[in-house]
Formats: C-alpha cells, structure tokens, sequence
C-alpha cells in the first residue's frame, strides 16, 4: 500500500448490545482490543499511522491505542458519514482512503492491500469489498446496474421488500479517492430511517456524478464479522486463537490440543516447544525453543527461556532461565528472575526475587525481596519474612548456602557464600560465609507428662 493512502478507522459507537461501561472497541480478542487489531491490520498492510475516530467512552480508546494511530474526536454520533467528516483534516492530502469499521477484529492485512491496489489500478472513485449471503438481514444491499456496475447501498430500514431479496451485502470496508470522498461528504444528508449521515451513500452520489464505483465480492467475508454482542466477541476471538495456534503450529510447536490452547497475539514460542492442554499465554510473552509447558499454567508478560519446563503454575512478569523447573503449583510473582537450571518445588511463591543459576527451592517456601546466589538449597517451608508491617527489606543469600527446612529470615538480613543454617531456626541477624547457624530453643523431653494429661482429660470427660 503507498504512502499516498490513509487508512480510517471508524470507532466512535456506544456498542450498546455489549452492555458494557468500556467501548466496544476496546473489549479484547485473543490479548489484543478489538481497534486495536483492525490497527494492526492497516500497519501490516502499509500505514503508519492509521486515523482513529473515537467518541465514546471520552479519551478511552486513544489512551488504549497509544502513538501508533492519528485520532479524531466525534464527539456527536450522527452516523458512519459524520464520523468520516470529523476525520476530514487528517485524510485531506491524500491519494486514497480506505475506511474501516474499528469492531472487525479479523480483518486481513492483504485484503486491506488488495482493495487499495485494486482501486488505484481501476481508477476507481470509491470501491469497496461485498459479500454474498444466504441470510444477509441487517446488512446494507448493494445495488447494480444491469452492466453489473454499483448504483448505491442501501441500508436495512430504508430498503424496499424488493430490495431486501438482494443477497450482496455491504461489509463496511471501502476504499475511496480522497478528494471524491470529501467531496461526497459535503453533499450527505441526514434524509433516512435512522436520521443519520451515512457514508454508503457517498457510492450513490458518486455515481450520480459519473464517476467509476464498484464492489469485489469476498470469498471470505468472517473477516468483516463485526463483533455486537459478548457472544460475537466469544466467536471472533476462537477464529483468532485459530490463526494463532496455527501459525505457531507451522513454526515447529506442538499444541496437544489447539483447541485448548489460549495464546496471545503477542505471544513468541521457539520451536520443538511442547504446550499441553488448558496453557494460557498472555500479554508480552516469550517460550524459548524445547521448552515443556503443562497443563493449567498461566504465563503472562513472562520470559521462560530454552528447554525450560513450568508444571501446573502461575508466572507473571518474571523471567524462567534456560533448563529451570517450576511447578507444580507454584506462584512466580512480577520482578522474580530466576537461573538457568533452577528447581522451583510445589506450592513455592516467590515476588521481587532474583535466584541465580543451578538454585534449589523446594516446596511450600515463599521467597520475597531476595537476591539468592547460584547453588543454593532452600529446604521446604522457608520464609523470607520482608515485611515488618510499615516497610519491606530484602534477604541477600550467597552462593552454596543452605537453609534448612522452616527457616524464617528475617529482613534485612545477610547470608553469606556456604553458610549453613539449621532447621527450624528464625534468623535476625547477618550470617558470615563459611558459619554454621542455630538458632532454636534446646529440646526438652518430659517422659510421661503426656500420659498424665490424657487421664486429666478422661476425668472432666466422666
């Protein structure tokens, strides 16, 4: 697509049927908003900065969309005609501008770059992409001439009974010549059951004037499936995993189930990964090549580096080094880093922790506001108790250190390279390298104090 060509993306509507206080373009499919596909879409066909019309829900939708769009407020919704009228400055200067609905999130680049080459080559003053339905109530009819050549659109509630027979529908996708375009625009008027300024009818008003006005027929018109309802958006986003899933497929990974399989759009995966059913990868993630990922694990904004393996576990804006394992059921909170070749055990939670290469942490452990050094043991129920109730600290622990099992560190403190610390201790202060630390009260044993305290209880029980 040539630089010479505007891309607008009419995303203005209340969507009211979504029964939502956030716009309807900005419900998600597949980790990425319903605009913001159509978005990426126009980017992948050739615009840099396609124009966003927005109204509803305030300044929502461009706070989502951020500095990858051009934005034009409509701050009153008077139709698909109006909404390109407040848009107007941003497309005058152009060749071309193609319009497209912002709730089709399965919108194809290539068809975007298609219907622009199309028309250029045609010389068209306005083409734009139909399709042929067996059922198409709700949809604007195209009308021809009997050379086969488009007269005009017309919408649902201004159509005769004649003309509702018509199975061509308009799919909301057209690529106009700008200065035709703003010339149509000034000769809109609001004369229609709705009371609105549609854009359909600047292909009647062209016409009108001689110039050329067509319409392809789609093969594949899902792609123009707008998204009106919770259960459309449901349906959009399966065609969206699909592609998704296939597409990492191709790229060398083994899904068990792709129907199972919840991947974001974002998502990066290496290949000969192997990811087991009820897998849920969302957000900036990256999957190193030969990683294992089983089954009811969530991985968001996460890196898990090459041959890593994650069981039944939650990892959130965090990085899993090359050959760790965690899981099952483990809990890796936003800011952990941990090395190449870690075991992270069952029911472990770590937050705001960097473990470094070849550490073992086992079960039932919580690990918070730590740097933990390379070759560590840390026994099961371990705490490292970072918070005093106003303020948190954090733990350092050297290499080869070994903390025993129910050991509690109290922050901040320092475990220095090879300490030992025995079980069960409550740690308050520093531990140098090399040092041995106990720190639990003497055991005490009472022989027969036990049995004296069930015959106290038999008593009161008689």
């Amino acid at each position: 697509m040539k630089d010479t060509t505007s891309v607008v993306i009419l995303a203005a509507g209340n969507g009211t049927r979504m029964k939502s206080a956030l716009p309807k373009v900005l419900h998600k499919a597949a980790g990425r908003t319903l605009a913001g596909w159509v978005v990426r879409a126009a980017q992948e066909a050739g615009c840099a900065q396609p124009i966003v019309v927005y109204g509803a829900g305030g300044d929502a939708v461009p706070k989502a969309l951020g500095d990858s769009c051009r934005y034009a407020l409509q701050a009153e919704r008077l139709g698909s005609g109006h909404a390109v009228m407040m848009a107007a400055d941003a497309i005058a200067g152009s060749e071309y501008t193609i319009v497209l609905a912002g709730d089709m999130p399965l919108v194809r680049p290539q068809s975007i770059a298609y219907l622009e080459g199309q028309a250029r080559a045609g010389g068209y003053s306005a083409l734009l992409l139909s399709g042929i339905l067996t059922d198409p109530t709700g949809y604007g009819r195209i009308l021809r001439d009997e050379a086969g050549g488009v007269t005009g659109i017309v919408e649902q509630k201004d159509a005769s009974e004649e003309q509702k027979t018509i199975r061509e529908v308009n799919l909301s996708f057209y690529c106009f010549a700008t200065a035709d375009l703003l010339a149509a625009l000034k000769e809109l008027s609001p004369a229609n059951a709705q009371g609105e300024y549609y854009l359909t009818d600047c292909i009647g008003i062209l016409h009108a004037q001689g110039k050329k006005t067509g319409a392809m027929v789609l093969n594949d018109v899902s792609q123009c499936d707008g998204v009106n309802t919770r259960a459309h958006l449901a349906a959009a986003a399966a065609r969206l995993r699909e592609r998704i899933n296939r597409a990492h497929m191709e790229a060398g990974v083994t899904l068990i189930d792709p129907t199972a399989s919840y991947i974001d759009a974002d998502v990066t995966i290496g290949a000969d990964t192997v990811i087991y059913p009820g897998v849920i990868l969302e957000g900036d993630t990256h999957i190193g090549s030969g990683c294992t990922l089983y089954q009811g694990s969530r991985i968001a904004d996460s890196t898990v580096e090459d041959g890593a393996t994650v069981q039944n576990s939650v990892v959130l804006q965090s990085r899993i080094g090359a050959h760790a394992q965690v899981g099952p059921y483990a809990y890796i909170r936003p800011g952990t880093s941990i090395g190449a070749h870690c075991r992270i055990g069952d029911f472990v939670e770590t937050k705001n922790a960097t473990i470094a290469d070849c550490t073992k942490v086992s079960h039932l452990t919580y690990v918070g506001d730590a740097d933990v050094g390379r070759d560590v043991n840390i026994g099961c129920g371990v705490v490292f108790v970072n918070y005093d109730g106003k303020n948190k600290y954090r733990t350092r622990v050297g290499d080869h250190a070994f903390i025993g099992c129910n050991t509690n560190l109290i922050s901040p403190v320092e475990v220095g390279d090879c300490a030992y610390i025995a079980a069960g201790a409550t740690v308050t202060k520093d531990i140098p390298a090399d040092a041995l630390c106990i720190a639990r009260a003497r055991e005490v044993v009472k022989e027969g104090w036990a049995r004296g305290r069930y015959e106290t209880h038999e008593k009161k029980e008689k």
